[in-house]
């Protein structure tokens, strides 16, 4: 079942290559190796959660496998930075959310090693003067990156 979940996989039909692997993993219950490959589906499909809830079950089985591990880390970054960047656009990261985000963003830079999460843009060699023209029309830039960076607010 599982050369034929690969191989439906492999010519695009993704669902039915899923319905094989669940197929699967009820008659091996103890096997991880359907929940790694559902949760890698449902990941490249950009279906975080689900891909979450099945790297889980794999876990279950095995909770030293790096690909179920690695998964539910990504999916959970990319999650958390879906809903990040849409409290930003709705000016709602405030309060108790933002102290704990800003703490979680901490955690995450100092476990990976980097001093901020997103790096910022490049400057230009030489600024022009202000004018307030263009003060309005850098505040409005501003905005509209830091709507597109979630993380801005907690660097």
């Amino acid at each position: 079942m599982m050369a034929q979940a690969t191989q439906a996989a492999a010519t695009g039909a993704k669902e039915q290559a899923v319905t094989l692997w669940k197929q699967t993993a009820e008659a091996f219950p103890a096997e991880k190796t359907p929940w790694v490959s559902i949760a890698q589906a449902r990941y490249d499909a950009g279906q975080y959660g689900e891909a979450i809830v099945n790297a889980q079950e794999a876990l279950v089985r095995d909770p030293n496998d790096q690909v179920a591990n690695s998964i539910i880390a990504v999916a959970g970054l990319r999650l958390s930075t879906r809903a990040l960047a849409d409290l930003s656009r709705q000016n709602n990261l405030t309060g108790p959310l933002r102290t704990e985000s800003q703490d979680l963003a901490k955690l995450l830079r100092e476990s990976l090693g980097e001093t901020v999460l997103v790096p910022p843009q490049p400057t230009a060699a030489a600024a022009p003067a202000r004018t307030p023209a263009r003060t309005a029309k850098k505040a409005a830039v501003k905005r509209e990156a830091s709507s597109a960076d979630p993380f801005s607010a907690l660097k």
